[in-house]
């Protein structure tokens, strides 16, 4: 009975892709490890927040979601409008600050208070980008940090190639 026991624990084992042997967790990663650097906020009245501002990971930037706050840490007043353009200016201000830029961003999440500002959130948007646009999700949420109207948070690249849609790929 033990026997059949330990050819059923085997079998199970298998047929739920637990390993026999060493763990998955106990074997080094294939290929390199990447390089990961967490930036911690900068000084200021938010500098204590449990998150970083940005973590890089190789050639990609992830940047914590952002809102229309400025220096001090206040949300603009106004409304979606100038929030919205304090928020893409904060954005663009630390992706300069980590080597990349607008033109290199792949992604944003939004977050949207209400989302009937979408459109007036987007007018804005637009203009912040001249070669594309990256892939993109919103959503409406019951509350934002500060009582913000909106939040986005992005990944880009840092360095390499970016190609134009229909390009021939690099050899």
């Amino acid at each position: 009975m033990s026997t059949f026991r330990s050819i059923a624990s085997i079998g199970i084992a298998v047929l739920l892709g637990v390993p026999l042997c060493a763990r998955a967790a106990d074997r080094p990663p294939p290929g390199p490890v990447p390089d990961i650097q967490f930036h911690a906020l900068p000084a200021g009245p938010l500098a204590n927040l449990p998150f970083s501002e940005a973590v890089r990971v190789d050639h990609m930037l992830y940047l914590s979601g952002e809102l229309g706050t400025d220096a001090n840490g206040k949300l603009v007043t106004g409304g979606i409008g100038p929030e919205s353009k304090q928020m893409m200016d904060n954005i663009g201000r630390k992706l300069a600050a980590h080597g990349s830029s607008f033109d290199r961003v792949v992604t944003c999440t939004v977050a949207l208070a209400d989302i009937a500002e979408w459109p007036a959130f987007n007018a804005i948007y637009r203009g912040y980008f001249d070669k594309h646009f990256p892939a993109r999700m919103a959503y409406a949420t019951s509350g934002l940090a500060l009582g913000a109207r909106i939040e986005l948070q992005c990944t880009a690249v840092i360095g390499g190639n970016m190609k134009a849609p229909g390009s021939a790929p690099e050899r």
